[in-house]
């Protein structure tokens, strides 16, 4: 399954920075508001050394890891939701995008433009947040006005379904009209299914990237990422800490021990695309299932909770249609025995059915009829 994140943000807050930086892809970036009109796109491979691990005890052709899309949407202003700052094509770019990774600007530097003049990440994403969800509240509404016509027509299925609709939309209303997000709601999967097709910004969920200085990196008493922290806190959202200016700065280095060397001295264990991706599966409930064989060795992307003929489909709606079995192990059977072999040897290889749960890290074959 495709995996995209939408970066969003005030102007100046970092936002292209960090995507050339997670991304090596080259960004628009300049000192002045608006200056990412059409979005940026960058594909990029999620790191995981299982996939790699595999490809040492089942030696294949070629090696292919699950990939993530990331979007650099332009900066959102007060009054986007109106149009102002070309805010309606800004928001249609959201829309796209299954997670959002919000950019907070938690640094001072008087010569980097802050759009309201000033440093003030809670107000910042109020900001944000009450143009997506006034956006929000327009779509609600003209659903609403939609569905009360609906509610009186002839069609009896079309009438019901109007009626249980209404209800969700009109708590969502509320809920939006005092400024608040309507993820946090606590909408429960049957409400979310009914108005899935609105498509609205506020049900996506968010990751919180607080950009700070390079003397603010390894620090915990960065006032501006506590605020935001305490806010994440309320949305049960993840918060990531990092500095845009270093991860270009790592990004830019094409050797990998040059890199770790920059690392190292930063005092950073990783760039922060890989926090970013392992935040963005765990925000989302994703996890990797993997298939190997002497052609290839692959890592495929799962909703958790997905059953064994639906994490077929993934790779090939004949596989789900026609699905017979699934030849399962772990891949941690694997790197402690050796060998797929003595993984079959010590009983670890397992046929499961349609309904087997997978789970994050499985080897999986199989076995379908079309």
């Amino acid at each position: 399954m495709a995996l995209n994140c939408g970066i969003v943000g005030l102007p100046n807050v970092g936002k292209s920075t960090i995507f050339s930086a997670i991304t090596s892809a080259p960004a628009e970036a300049a000192n002045y508001p608006f200056c990412t009109i059409d979005p940026n796109v960058g594909i990029v491979n999620v790191p995981d050394n299982r996939l790699y691990r595999i490809a040492e005890f089942i030696p294949p052709e070629k090696i292919i890891p699950a990939t993530m899309e990331f979007v650099d949407i332009a900066g959102l202003v007060k009054g986007a939701s109106e149009g102002e700052g070309l805010g309606n094509k800004f928001l249609s770019h959201i829309r796209e995008v299954g997670i959002i990774a919000h950019i907070v600007r938690c640094f001072d530097d008087p010569d980097v433009v802050h759009v309201s003049g000033k440093v003030n990440p809670l107000e910042d994403i109020e900001t944000i947040t009450t143009e997506l969800a006034l956006a929000d509240l327009d779509t609600v509404h003209k659903r609403l006005a939609k569905l009360e016509k609906q509610k009186k027509a002839h069609d009896k299925t079309q009438a019901k379904q109007a009626e249980i609709t209404i209800p969700i939309l009109e708590r969502i209303s509320k809920h939006l009209s005092t400024g608040q997000p309507a993820r946090t709601l606590g909408l429960d999967k049957e409400e979310l299914a009914l108005i899935s097709d609105l498509f609205l910004l506020t049900t996506k969920k968010q990751i919180y990237v607080c950009n700070v200085s390079e003397q603010d990196i390894n620090k915990e008493d960065n006032t501006y990422v506590k605020q935001v922290k305490e806010l994440a806190k309320t949305e049960n959202a993840d918060v990531l800490v990092l500095c845009g200016k270093l991860e270009a700065e790592i990004a830019a280095l094409d050797n990998p021990e040059e890199r770790k060397i920059f690392l190292e001295e930063a005092g950073l264990v990783e760039p922060a695309l890989n926090q970013l991706i392992r935040a963005a599966y765990h925000t989302l409930g994703l996890r990797t299932f993997f298939t190997a064989g002497p052609k290839e060795v692959r890592a495929w992307t799962f909703p958790e909770g997905i059953t064994a003929q639906k994490a077929a489909g993934i790779i090939h709606s004949d596989f789900e249609k026609g699905f017979i079995k699934a030849e399962v192990y772990h891949c941690e059977d694997l790197f402690t025995l050796g060998s797929e072999q003595k993984v079959k040897e010590a009983g670890k290889l397992r046929m499961e059915g349609r309904d087997y749960i997978v789970k994050d890290g499985d080897i999986m074959f199989f076995k379908f009829n079309v």
